[in-house]
This record gives structure tokens, C-alpha cells and sequence, in this order.
């Protein structure tokens, strides 16, 4: 049977679109797949999309929002530090996986994650 489900998207809230947009496309290398300025936003990196809705001043919502990446997470902690963001290096956990925690300007928790 054909897969039915072929992926996931976060959609997460955000305060303002226009830092939101600012922040993924030049501290975490995403592009801007749409932009509908104080409407909607979607961003892309290498196959992996996020969604922003926006929340206006209610910032207890992205504080209480979350997404997990899959990905290399030495490679990505590198490429955000030299960005220009200041990181914490990567941990391997003790469920398995090696994770990179980053959060955005609104509070969103974003975790970039791969098996150890």
C-alpha cells in the first residue's frame, strides 16, 4: 500500500511575521517559500518547511510552542554560529538522540535532532 501521510508541518505563531522572517532567512538559513506580510509565512531549508501564523501580542503562545527538525546537528550548530548565533553545542540525550535546541525571537522552541 502507497504511503498515505508523506509529511508533517509545523505551523507555529509568531508576534510579528517580518522578524520571524528575518530571523530564519539570516540566522538559520531558511528562504522564504511565501510571504504575505501580517498574514502568513512559510519558510524552507533543504526539504524542511515551517509555518507562522500570526498571534499579534499574545505572547504566552509561542512560549508553549514547539517543532522537531531531523537533522545533522554539529553541521547546522557550525552554520547557525556562523550566522551569528550564540549556541549552546550539541547534547546527546538520554533517549537516544544527539539535539540542538534553538529558540526564535517569540519564544518558539525549535529542536534539531538526530539519532546518536
Amino acid at each position: 500500500m502507497a504511503s498515505l501521510i508523506h509529511s508533517t508541518v509545523p505551523v507555529l505563531p509568531s508576534t510579528d511575521l517580518a522578524v520571524s522572517e528575518a530571523f530564519y532567512i539570516q540566522k538559520l538559513g531558511f528562504r522564504a517559500a511565501l510571504s504575505m506580510p501580517g498574514t502568513y509565512l512559510i519558510v524552507e531549508r533543504d526539504g524542511c518547511e515551517i509555518h507562522f501564523w500570526p498571534c499579534g501580542d499574545n505572547t504566552e503562545l509561542p512560549r508553549n510552542s514547539s517543532c522537531y527538525v531531523r537533522g545533522d546537528t554539529d553541521a547546522l550548530h557550525a552554520d547557525f554560529a556562523a550566522r551569528g548565533l550564540t549556541l549552546q553545542p550539541p547534547q546527546d540525550r538520554e533517549w537516544g538522540m544527539r539535539e540542538l535546541y534553538v529558540i526564535d525571537p517569540h519564544g518558539n522552541l525549535l529542536k534539531f535532532g538526530e539519532p546518536v
